[in-house]
């Protein structure tokens, strides 16, 4: 018997390019909503980590990052559905603009149904601005633009010249003030991370959700009719409990705090005990049968990272003792044999991977890619501004969504995997059940059959 549809009315908010507000927006109404008894769900779309901190913390619920390449079109629709079930409102915060990526915030959107407000920052225009969603609008006819949200708008005079140069099919569903008290800080990989300065934040949802209520967007919101949401026709893959009885150690702070939600959730669903600890502060390890060393910022503490000898002797011992370890980005940072941070001097850290990383400027690598397991593929996305020099041969490179070069470098040392790629666990459970495994056996690809039952 199929799941019956359920209906909730929910708001795609999008943008022509990145910087234009598209936090800063969610953020507020997701405030100004809550503050009025609504449960308000937000998601986020692509591979962010920080964006979705902000908007949990501004909406009280938690948030999970949307993709349909890196988690794939039933996994979207089964959040969505579940979501759709307990919300009184979803709201969705797209990526970069509109129709950039493959897919595309767009994609999401139309897909699902779900009617766009354009965020568009009006600093330095007017009647432009019109033209600009009126564009947008137009350029695909599976998308339905609700209206524009003008960001940074300088004056009820500035606010009537736009509003008159809309088409009637894009009404302005609100103008937020030019105010900087408004915006969220950012760092030079986005935005600040929510618990370095939760106070600060509070004060701007605060006064973000005041401005969009003198807006009238709530008025705006009311007119949009409920989307209908239905659970996957094919169900997602039932999660057998593989890592029972297994503890799994998961660094967790300032340095070390770009983990999905997702992820967590499948490693419990997998039986694991997830046991959190600080690199920065700790001195010791939890009890545990692996660990999980996610990225961060580990650039931004590394002369911490390297005083605390204790956990550098503790995390060191792990790996001797030839346990289950898995390092990304950040974490492959910190298990390098120095780190060169912004202050130019190169600091000792753990030494379990030969090389040296440092920092390289506002220059990156951005991308989805397939991480090339020996375990399985799993896909994921890479992002950061550092490089790794003098490391070891790489047991495999990540596969590129759409370019045939080479990925990112994945390297194995005893039970070590560490690489520059995120993972999103729940693209193949499987594979991460056998790479967090306390058994050297379980991490053969052909022993995928024993993943029916717990792992001795």
């Amino acid at each position: 018997m199929s799941t019956p549809a359920t209906t909730c009315p929910a708001l795609f908010l999008s943008a022509p390019a990145s910087g234009q507000g598209k936090t800063t927006v969610t953020a507020g109404l997701a405030r100004l909503l809550r503050n009025q008894g609504k449960v308000v769900r937000v998601f986020k779309t692509g591979p962010d980590y920080l964006d979705p901190q902000i908007l949990a913390q501004a909406s009280g619920q938690p948030v999970d990052q949307l993709d349909l390449w890196m988690a794939g079109e039933a996994y979207c629709r089964q959040r969505f559905y579940d979501a759709a079930c307990e919300a009184d409102l979803i709201l969705v915060e797209g990526a970069m603009g509109l129709f950039d990526g493959e897919p595309s915030s767009a994609d999401l959107a139309a897909l699902f149904g779900i009617p766009l407000a354009i965020v568009m920052d009006v600093k330095g225009m007017a009647q432009t601005a019109a033209a600009l969603v009126s564009g947008l609008a137009s350029f695909r006819d599976d998308i339905h633009i609700a209206g524009l949200i003008a960001n940074a708008c300088g004056s009820a005079r500035h606010r009537e010249l736009i509003e008159d140069a809309l088409p009637p099919s894009i009404p302005l569903l609100a103008a937020v003030p030019r105010d900087p008290s408004l915006s969220l800080p950012e760092r030079h990989l986005g935005l600040v991370q929510a618990a370095e300065i939760r106070e600060d934040l509070e004060a701007r949802f605060e006064a973000g959700a005041k401005a969009l209520e003198a807006a009238g967007l709530l008025g705006a919101l009311s007119a949009l009719p409920p989307v209908t949401f239905s659970a996957p026709q094919e169900q997602l893959a039932a999660v057998q409990p593989v890592l029972t009885g297994h503890t799994i150690g998961v660094a967790s702070d300032a340095a070390f705090s770009f983990i999905y939600q997702a992820n967590l959730d499948l490693l419990e669903q997998m039986g694991a005990t997830l046991r959190f600890f600080s690199p920065l502060t700790d001195s010791q390890l939890p009890e545990c049968d692996a660990l999980w060393l996610p990225g961060g910022y580990p650039e931004l503490h590394a002369q911490t990272l390297a005083d605390n000898s204790a956990m550098r002797g503790a995390i060191q011992g792990f790996f001797n003792a030839d346990k289950p370890i898995l390092a990304e980005c950040g974490g492959l940072l910190y298990c390098l044999e120095s780190l060169t941070g912004y202050d130019d001097v190169p600091h000792t850290l753990l030494g379990l991977l030969p090389g040296q990383g440092a920092m390289r400027g506002r220059r990156g690598c951005q991308g989805m890619q397939t991480a090339e397991l020996p375990e399985g593929p799993v896909r994921g996305h890479a992002h950061h501004r550092s490089m790794a020099e003098g490391t070891p041969e790489p047991i495999a490179h990540g596969r590129r969504q759409r370019h045939p070069a080479p990925g990112e470098a994945i390297y194995r040392q005893k039970r070590l995997t560490a690489t520059y790629l995120h993972l999103f666990f729940p693209n193949n459970p499987d594979a991460v059940a056998r790479l967090f495994s306390a058994s050297p056996a379980y991490c053969e690809p052909q022993h995928s059959e024993a993943f029916t039952h717990a792992v001795e």
